[in-house]
């Protein structure tokens, strides 16, 4: 049974962040008319174009938040939109933890943006790592919250990067249950990937304490526009809504994004045509005998482990072919990870790497 009455918001937040007054911009009384308040160019941009982009954009998104809930099965008031999920990690640390005071906890291998953005915003890291397995270590993760009260945000990517794999729901629910009462965050940047199921976002009504990370960046095949959300109780969302530039989402941006959530048949026929390319390349790796070990995966990369992969990793990128060195990872050593490309790209990429191991033996 989940503990949400021991849950204040208030009390985690920042005291300056909780009492600050957020910006008020030109379009949060009047957005249609003639629009004579905010400063803007009329006459327009020296561009050609048909949008009206001598205008701010929407500060909230409500059509973009709209559809995202439709997609996750929440209200639009739980999602915030922001650019790429690099600027809710940003902002989750800025509102939760006291600079030099606060800490975050991470489990490694994991995304590298959020001990960047720690570092940024001098919260210290505390790294539980996952298990071999590269699930998370429960036991050990709430034996260090229990003993450090100044633990406010935890990180959990699931499906991991650079792990590939999901972070088990049952482990998830232990920490939402526990005395644990900071902001779990759960990073699903390569979810869509990962298969039905595979979401907590069904789990944020009845822990006020998670949020999820999302972006358009993987599955969405949109990384060039930098939109990402954070799903979470309505109340933290509200705060990061608070925080946020004003107008931090631009038209074009919010345009792609909208268009894509419109054509999620076409979104499902090009993801199945990644996940069935990562089957034909997981099965074309497993079938070299310089590869020792393929790692289970449930994103749209491979991690694999080869004898002298960084060397195999640097001489490929010099002839044209780039690829992932994962070495120096936690439980990863000798291992390259591959994104799924194009039937082209992958077998560019097998050539390569087989001459590549041919030439250095």
């Amino acid at each position: 049974m989940a503990q949400t009455a021991e849950f204040n918001l208030e009390s985690l937040v920042r005291p300056n962040i909780w009492r600050l007054k957020p910006y008020r911009c030109a379009r949060d009384d009047y957005t249609d008319g003639v629009l004579l308040d905010a400063n803007e160019n009329s006459f327009g941009p020296p561009v050609n174009n048909t949008d009206t982009f001598e205008r701010y954009p929407c500060p909230y998104q409500w059509d973009l938040k709209t559809k995202v809930a439709e997609l996750r099965g929440v209200e639009k008031e739980q999602v915030f939109v922001g650019v790429g999920s690099d600027e809710a990690i940003d902002m989750l640390l800025r509102i939760f933890c006291v600079p030099a005071h606060d800490k975050v906890l991470i489990c490694s291998p994991t995304y590298g943006m959020y001990s960047v953005s720690a570092d940024t915003n001098d919260v210290a890291i505390v790294d539980v790592p996952l298990t071999t397995e590269f699930q998370l270590d429960v036991d050990k993760v709430l034996e260090t919250t229990a003993a450090d009260q100044s633990i406010k945000l935890m990180f959990a990517c699931s499906p991991g990067n650079p792990t590939c794999v999901t972070l088990a729901r049952a482990d998830i629910l232990r920490i939402l249950n526990s005395s644990y009462r900071g902001i779990l965050v759960v990073d699903e940047a390569y979810v869509d990937f990962a298969g039905e199921g595979a979401s907590t976002c069904d789990l944020v009504a009845q822990y006020p304490q998670l949020v999820v990370l999302q972006t358009m960046s993987k599955a969405f095949g949109l990384a060039g526009i930098r939109c990402g959300f954070a799903i979470g109780n309505q109340d933290t969302i509200g705060v990061m809504s608070k925080v946020k530039a004003p107008y931090n989402v631009n038209k074009l941006t919010s345009k792609i994004a909208l268009e894509a959530f419109s054509n999620l048949d076409q979104f499902n026929e090009k993801l199945q045509m990644v996940m069935t390319e990562k089957e034909k390349l997981k099965a074309a790796l497993e079938g070299l005998d310089i590869v020792q070990r393929v790692l289970p995966s449930d994103t749209n990369f491979i991690m694999f482990q080869i004898d002298k992969a960084e060397a195999v990793y640097k001489e490929m990128a010099e002839n044209g072919v780039v690829v992932r060195y994962r070495g120096n990872c936690l439980h990863c050593d000798g291992c390259l990870r591959v994104t799924v490309g194009t039937p082209e790209e992958n077998e560019q990429f097998l050539a390569a790497l087989q001459s590549t191991y041919a030439a250095m033996h």
